[in-house]
């Protein structure tokens, strides 16, 4: 959700937040600010409602330059998407806050601010942190000691990041179940919300960990933890470079991704196959105690990670023989449990920083439901942290906001252990080795169907002047259906919804007619028949088919019914390869929508609050 970035150096900081503030658009915003402390040591800021480039093009009439400045792209909370709510928020021109999370008391905290005499300029529950901090400021603190007072009257979560007139070569970070990194440079210090904002000028950073205080100058770095006690966290060397999040030669981030999941998933294999079968270790010391222990596996993930789950239920319990459910995790923790003793509790996530699925983990813990393993992209995240095991997708940076490669490679890794856990309950190695084959054929069957690049472009003209859509799948391809619905109203804005096909007949074909396409995927399976039978009613009642089959199906394109051949694909892996062209679908008609691809309105690629 919102992006923040905070710099401490002997130069100019502005262009390093203003890059740092790009490199965050993937994560959804509606605002945007900058702000520093000047040469004379006084706070001047500017913000902007829209893209960062509106800020940046505000600059030219307002330019701003200091040694010590924050900056922030905001996701509306509290209060709409105006200049006044923008960040950062300052507090009698002498304290400046950026803030990511929700203060839960906020209502509260404005009352006693009030009374005592100050001012608001907005409506966010933000502007509350900046008073709290300039209170204690008043009263004597430092800055670092009042940051640490404010933060103990705040209920809620937030990654802070605070500068003072006070102090203008010191910046203070805050963090409590909102994430936030320092990046550690020669004569400099920074921080953000995820390493992405800071590749540009360093690749050493250090995590905070919930409660966590950082005290930050040019030259030094104090870190203490939520008791007060000083403490040492490790500095990390990211493997990412600069230039792993740009586009290339490609019109979208999102197009990138598409085309990127063949290498992608050659990644998340690497390393965890030897000859026929998988390394358990790749699961992390320990892992195979853990999975000796496995009776059940249940499953706690959002949105895409979530269908991605719904898939590996299909493959756990037909595969591995273990029973599997499979949660949303925003409703896991709202309702009451029956616990499950011995259930592996498995978190799905791109970033490692969902809310909803942290707190579903946590919660299962406090449950006492069993071992825990995340399945991510973010190897400093906090699910990682919190989990006993975890499995990295490896997929590189995903930008865009609707997840194409995290979603396959989820499903890969899955995949893994699916096999690790069938081969306790009965799994023989010669099923294995027809497993690893099938996940080792991925690449080269991804690059395969990427060739369908060209006529599904001409498929998406289609649906120029279409409003509805419905999605068609059977067995462990009705959650890849619900995952092309997805796609296509995330990005193009068209609604879009997805069905089990044998559940046409109990209310979707009421919707069914020339103006609404049917998309269905049909993979060569003992379930073919059945979908064959079902497309038929579709047809009788003027529907338009669009079919994308695998070639043993031996299904013809006709009037009203258009097939794309997809090659031979073994039953298992064909979710997968499936899922590529919904996605490019998706992809060529949001361009012929016109909409914003990689930044769809609404929507955010982090949701790291509820």
């Amino acid at each position: 959700m919102c992006g923040i970035v905070g710099a401490v150096a002997e130069r100019d900081v502005t262009p390093i937040l203003l890059e740092g503030l790009k490199r965050l658009e993937y994560r959804g915003y509606d605002s945007a600010g900058i702000a520093v402390l000047d040469s004379e040591g006084m706070l001047d800021r500017l913000r902007a409602v829209g893209k960062v480039s509106t800020l940046e093009s505000g600059m030219e009439r307002h330019p701003l330059h200091g040694h010590t400045g924050i900056a922030h792209t905001r996701w509306a909370t509290h209060g709409k998407p105006t200049e006044s709510n923008a960040h950062p928020h300052v507090c009698k021109e002498s304290v400046a806050v950026v803030h990511n999370g929700i203060i839960e008391n906020h209502e509260t905290l404005r009352q006693q601010q009030k009374a005592a005499g100050y001012c608001f300029t907005s409506e966010t529950d933000t502007e509350t942190v900046a008073h709290q901090v300039h209170h204690y400021l008043e009263a004597g603190k430092d800055l670092l000691d009042a940051v640490r007072s404010a933060v103990a009257d705040l209920e809620g979560a937030y990654a802070l990041g605070v500068v003072s007139t006070a102090e203008p070569e010191r910046l203070v970070a805050a963090r409590l179940g909102s994430p936030l990194v320092i990046g550690i440079g020669i004569g400099e210090h920074f921080i953000a919300s995820d390493v992405a904002a800071l590749l540009p000028v360093t690749q050493r950073f250090v995590f905070l960990e919930e409660g966590d205080i950082a005290d930050i100058g040019r030259n030094a770095l104090t870190i203490y933890d939520s008791a007060g006690r000083r403490v040492e966290r490790p500095v990390r060397e990211s493997e990412l470079t600069a230039d792993a999040a740009e586009r290339g030669n490609y019109r979208h981030y999102m197009q990138k991704e598409i085309f990127e999941q063949a290498q992608a998933i050659a990644n998340t294999l690497e390393g965890r196959i030897s000859g026929r079968g998988v390394l358990e270790e790749a699961f992390g010391p320990g892992a195979g105690k853990i999975f000796d222990t496995v009776q059940g596996v249940h499953i706690i993930a959002c949105g895409t990670s979530y269908h991605a789950g719904q898939i590996g239920r299909y493959w756990l319990e037909s595969l591995a023989g273990i029973p599997c459910s499979v949660e949303v995790a925003s409703e896991f923790r709202y309702r009451k449990q029956v616990v499950r003793r011995n259930s592996l509790v498995v978190t799905i996530s791109q970033s490692g920083e969902t809310a909803d699925t942290l707190a579903g983990l946590k919660e299962a813990k406090r449950l006492g439901f069993g071992k825990s393993l995340t399945i991510c992209n973010v190897p400093e995240s906090s699910l990682v942290r919190e989990s006993d095991l975890s499995l990295m997708t490896r997929a590189g940076p995903e930008i865009g906001v609707a997840s194409t490669k995290a979603f396959t490679t989820q499903l890969a890794a899955l995949m893994l252990l699916v096999i690790v856990l069938g081969r306790r309950h009965g799994m023989t190695e010669q099923e294995e080795a027809r497993l690893v084959g099938q996940l080792e054929s991925l690449p080269r069957r991804i690059e395969e169907v990427l060739r369908l690049d060209p006529t599904i472009e001409r498929l998406a003209e289609r649906f120029a002047d279409k409003s509805h859509a419905l999605f068609l799948g059977r067995g462990a391809q009705y959650p890849v259906a619900m995952e092309g619905a997805l796609k296509l109203k995330e990005i193009s804005y068209i609604h879009a919804e997805a069905y089990p096909a044998g559940e046409l007949k109990h209310g979707p074909l009421a919707l069914v007619d020339a103006d609404m396409p049917v998309i269905v995927v049909a993979p060569n399976n003992e379930l073919l028949e059945k979908l064959k039978s079902n497309l038929q009613e579709v047809r009788a009642r003027g529907g338009e088919l669009i079919v994308f089959a695998d070639t043993l199906a031996e299904m013809d394109s006709g009037d009203g019914i258009q097939i794309f051949d997809i090659s031979p694909t073994d039953d298992e892996i064909a979710p997968i390869v499936f899922t590529i062209p919904l996605q490019l679908l998706s992809y060529h008609v949001a361009l012929i929508k016109g909409t914003d691809v990689d930044q769809p309105r609404n929507l955010a690629k982090s949701v790291t609050v509820e």
